[in-house]
C-alpha cells in the first residue's frame, strides 16, 4: 500500500510505502472500548463523608410514646439521622472506593490503536465522521518533514488550503452551547474536532549556529521575548503555530492514542502524517505486533491457497 508525499505547497513529490498497520481490520467495537477506557482514567473519585448525616445526638424514644421510633434530637422531637429525615444520611450514597476505571487488555488496546490508524486512510469512514475535504484529496495525507518548520499560523492555514482540507477547519470553528449542567461548570461550549497532525518529533534540522540565532533575533526584535518563544517548553514550530486553529491537534507519533484518532469513540479522523512519522510508526511496539501478525496471517493464507 502506497501513499503520495506532498510538499507544503500541495504538490506531489514522490510515493512512500505505508506500514502494514494501515492494513489492519476495522474493529469499531474495540475502538469504542479503548476510548472509554482512556476517558475513565480522567474520572475523579467521589463519595460522601462517613459521618454525613450521622453527626448528631439523636436517639429513638422507643415504644409507648405514640410516635414513630425514629431517632430524635435530645433537645426536641425533630427526627434526625435516618434517610427520610431532613439532614439525615443518604440511603445509598456514592462510595469513594467504587471501581471507576474501565480496564482493557493490552492486546485489545493495541489492536484498537492499529484499527484506528487504519481507519484514517479510509475516505468513507472519514467522511462519515463529518470531515470535509475536496474530492482530489487522497488518504492518508503524507507530507514532507518541512511541515514541522511552519512557525506561523498563517503558514499552516496556507498549507491546509493548498492541500484541500481547510474547509474542515472552518467546520470546526462553529461552536454550540453544551446541554445540561456542564455549561455551569467551566465547559459551556462544545467544539468539533478537525485535523490531527502526527509528527515524529525528529524532523527539525540540526541546531543552528550562534550567528544564525543572533541574526534571527535581530529580525524579530524583542530579544528576551524571542528567546522565551524559542525555548517554548520543548515545542516544535508546528506545535506552537497550529494550536490556535479550531479543532486542530498536533501529536507526536510515540504519544498517539485511540482517543486522538477516534474522538468520541467515532473512528476516521482526518489526519496529516509527516514522512518521518510514517517511517517511525513501523518501529513502535503496537505497530510492530500488528505488522508481524499481519505478515503471519498472509503467509498462512498463501500456504492454504497453494495447498
Amino acid at each position: 500500500m502506497k501513499a503520495k508525499v506532498l510538499d507544503i505547497s500541495g504538490n506531489v513529490l514522490r510515493e512512500v510505502e505505508l506500514p502494514a498497520v494501515f492494513s489492519e481490520e476495522f474493529r469499531p467495537d474495540l475502538i469504542k472500548k479503548a476510548v472509554l477506557s482512556l476517558q475513565s482514567r480522567r474520572f475523579q473519585p467521589k463519595g460522601a463523608s462517613k459521618l454525613a448525616g450521622k453527626d448528631t445526638s439523636a436517639e429513638s424514644w422507643g415504644p409507648g410514646h405514640g410516635v414513630s421510633r425514629v431517632p430524635r434530637i435530645k433537645t426536641g422531637r425533630r427526627a434526625a439521622r435516618v434517610p427520610q429525615a431532613v439532614g439525615g444520611r443518604r440511603a445509598h450514597p456514592p462510595k469513594a472506593e467504587k471501581e471507576i476505571l474501565k480496564k482493557i487488555n493490552k492486546k485489545e488496546l493495541w489492536k484498537a490503536l492499529r484499527s484506528a490508524i487504519a481507519a484514517t486512510a479510509d475516505p468513507s469512514l472519514v467522511r462519515a465522521r463529518g470531515h470535509k475535504f475536496s474530492e482530489e484529496v487522497s488518504l492518508p495525507i503524507v507530507v514532507e518533514n518541512a511541515l514541522v518548520t511552519l512557525s506561523k499560523t498563517a503558514d499552516v492555514e496556507a498549507f491546509l488550503k493548498a492541500v484541500g482540507i481547510w474547509e474542515d477547519v472552518l467546520r470546526a470553528k462553529r461552536k454550540k452551547v453544551r446541554a445540561g449542567r456542564g455549561k455551569m461548570r467551566g465547559r459551556r461550549y462544545r467544539r468539533k474536532k478537525s485535523v490531527l497532525f502526527v509528527i515524529s518529533g525528529d524532523e527539525m534540522p540540526a541546531a543552528e549556529g550562534k550567528e544564525e540565532k543572533e541574526e534571527r533575533k535581530g529580525e524579530r526584535g524583542e530579544e528576551g521575548r524571542s528567546e522565551r518563544s524559542e525555548r517554548g517548553g520543548g515545542l516544535l514550530p508546528l506545535e506552537r503555530s497550529a494550536r490556535n486553529l479550531p479543532g486542530v491537534d498536533v501529536c507526536r507519533v510515540a504519544a498517539l492514542n485511540v482517543e486522538l484518532l477516534a474522538p468520541g469513540t467515532h473512528p476516521g479522523r482526518l489526519t496529516v502524517w509527516t514522512e518521518d512519522a510514517i517511517s517511525k510508526l513501523a518501529s513502535l511496539p503496537f505497530a510492530t505486533v500488528g505488522a508481524k501478525a499481519y505478515s503471519e496471517e498472509q503467509e498462512a493464507a498463501e500456504t492454504r491457497v497453494e495447498e
